[in-house]
């Protein structure tokens, strides 16, 4: 079973492997290390089978990918959201780069509000930044199902362990000792974050959606990884960034700014037209009015 796969248990898998102190070594060894752990990781879950991968064109599914393309593995990238929306603009883009196999989905207004609907079912939940971000992965894992791909690789757990968040940033510059404990409470609660909404969207269509991120040997490097190569006062995921850089990935695609799924697939401009277009005031209002 891989950690991802631990549910509720996540948290206390993560405190089993917490370590504390960093390695030493130079910048080219780190990033070697990095790329080393992500390769093994991403061959351990492919399982010698086509493996979709959730491709929104940010720096974490397109390390994923390019892991995956070194290996001469078999997948298929699955990119979802609005006509014009930036994921959709930076998919077609990267993956005409590098020549890699894609499948996009384009949402419309009629499909938003289906989605919708069966994500706040699924869910029972109200929070609307869950609801958004399911919304993401319900649509990635529908275009799967319809290429007859049952694995599919997330980005999730970057975040956590190379420091990825603005509270991440905040701590740097309160001081820098703190990062690290952040991020280890960020991983102590991404089964209530986010690994329970997956999971539960995941099991609906029958799907394995693994992290590769989130390998325990990943993680535990990472977290050796001293915190002022990962955050600065001006930028996050640092080091990440420049293993991108040092594998081969260009700088506008290694750089580009993260977005929140829900952003970059223009989910929450949907959830605010769905919103206005059913008399209500607000996406919550709008919720609400699905569960009456």
């Amino acid at each position: 079973m891989f950690p991802e796969e631990l549910g509720r248990r996540f948290g206390d898998y993560v405190r089993s492997i917490r370590n504390d102190g960093y390695k030493s070594g130079s910048k080219k060894e780190i990033m070697d290390e990095i790329n080393k752990h992500l390769k093994k990781s991403v061959a351990a879950r492919m399982e010698g089978r086509k493996t979709g991968i959730a491709f929104s064109g940010g720096l974490d599914s397109t390390m994923i990918a390019k892991s995956a393309f070194d290996l001469k593995k078999d997948f298929l990238l699955l990119s979802v959201g609005f006509e014009n929306s930036q994921d959709i603009k930076y998919a077609r883009k990267i993956a005409g780069y590098y020549g890699w196999p894609l499948k996009i989905r384009i949402i419309s207004m009629d499909d938003a509000e289906k989605i919708v609907k069966n994500v706040v079912c699924m869910l029972k939940t109200d929070d609307i930044v869950k609801i958004g971000v399911g919304c993401v992965v319900y649509s990635v894992l529908e275009l799967a199902r319809d290429n007859n791909v049952d694995v599919v690789f997330g980005g999730l757990g970057a975040e956590e362990i190379f420091a990825g968040y603005d509270r991440h940033r905040k701590k740097y510059i309160e001081n820098p000792e703190d990062v690290h404990e952040e991020c280890w409470r960020g991983l102590e609660n991404l089964y209530q974050q986010d690994l329970k909404r997956d999971s539960i969207i995941a099991g609906h269509f029958g799907i394995r959606l693994l992290a590769p991120f989130l390998d325990d040997e990943m993680i535990k490097y990472a977290m050796k990884i001293d915190p002022r190569l990962k955050v600065s006062e001006n930028d996050r995921k640092i080091i990440l960034k420049e293993t991108a850089l040092h594998i081969g990935i260009i700088n506008e695609f290694a750089m580009r700014k993260k977005k929140a799924a829900q952003y970059g697939s223009y989910f929450h401009q949907a959830l605010n037209k769905l919103a206005r277009s059913n008399g209500c005031k607000t996406r919550k209002d709008y919720i609400h009015s699905i569960t009456r």
